[in-house]
């Protein structure tokens, strides 16, 4: 009988059991560890998320897009052109003439697109400009405080004390009537409210702890400044650049209308309106159709500016795949 017990013993191993694939151990995650992995989603996938679940705001942003395109593609596919003379006066609105004509014989289709091509293209410069000037103004404010950000406030302060009408009608008869000019002047006037938002937040973000882990890593001012503030600070920041779309739009509207924007050959939405208001009664078409499109394109840009709000909010609940 072989000794199979002390010293002497020989165990014999299968040579399956030697291969490579043999000793290598075979992990697999059990059902329970599979049922609790959450996917993580980016602050970006979570703030479209929440958005998209705003109905209202995402309405408004189909209309919003719908009317935009029909202004800036169909003004290229239209028929007429804003200063064509169709030789149709006065006539109402009908399948040749959707909007009506003027007593001149103009296509009031074509000018109400090109009025929100104007219109928008000011609101937009004027949103871009402040939102840029103001954020970076808030920003170096709020980060290095002290005497700066009291030189930096005052300044801003001083700003918001200007009767802003009063001044953008001045500065916009200076400007001649020039589109991107009046956009300038009313981003010149506009941008300190960004800045006093800006700050806020980056007074706020300032303190916390990525902060002070990036000035021990050694990082400089200026890349706190523009790496880590000015990107967390972004949600209010778009917030706020919406609602300047909208005013914007109705500031441009008022200086139009007040005879200090906009001026012939060119056209825009409040010229428009100023210009046919006289018409109310005999030909309303001139007047309502071109005032409606400002309704409009206000209205949905600050139901978009809610549900932006309301997705950047971080008290909102998270979202897991």
């Amino acid at each position: 009988m072989p000794d199979t017990t002390g010293s002497g013993a020989e165990t014999t191993v299968p040579a399956s059991d030697t291969s490579p694939t043999a000793s290598a151990p075979t992990t697999t995650s059990s059902p329970a560890e599979r049922e609790f992995t959450v996917a993580q989603r980016s602050q970006a996938q979570m703030v479209l998320k929440r958005f998209f679940q705003h109905r209202l705001a995402v309405v408004s942003l189909i209309v919003l897009v719908a009317v935009l395109l029909l202004a800036f593609v169909g003004g290229w596919l239209w028929t007429y052109d804003v200063g064509d003379i169709t030789g149709d006066e006065s006539q109402p609105p009908s399948w040749k003439h959707p909007f009506g004509t003027d007593a001149v014989g103009h296509d009031s289709f074509a000018q109400v697109l090109r009025g929100t091509q104007v219109s928008v293209g000011v609101a937009v410069l004027v949103a871009v400009f402040s939102t840029i000037i103001g954020t970076i103004w808030g920003a170096i404010a709020g980060y290095y405080r002290g005497w700066l950000d009291t030189v930096l406030m005052r300044i801003a302060d001083l700003v918001l004390t200007l009767p802003l009408l009063a001044v953008a009608a001045v500065l916009g008869e200076v400007a001649g009537g020039s589109w991107w000019l009046i956009a300038v002047v009313i981003a010149g006037l506009y941008w300190a409210y960004v800045s006093r938002v800006a700050r806020g937040v980056v007074l706020s973000l300032r303190e916390k702890e990525f902060i002070e882990a990036s000035k021990a890593l050694g990082a400089g001012d200026l890349r706190i400044i523009f790496k880590h503030l000015v990107p967390n600070a972004l949600g209010s920041v778009i917030v706020n650049a919406t609602i300047l779309v909208a005013i914007a739009i109705l500031i441009e509207t008022s200086l139009s209308y007040l005879g200090f924007g906009v001026r012939a050959p060119d056209t825009s939405l409040g010229l428009l309106v100023s210009d046919n208001q006289t018409a109310v009664s005999t030909r309303p078409w001139l007047f309502y159709f071109p005032g409606l499109f400002i309704i409009v394109i206000a209205l949905t840009i600050n139901f978009i500016g809610d549900g932006l709000r309301d997705a950047f909010d971080p008290q909102q609940t998270k979202v897991r795949a």
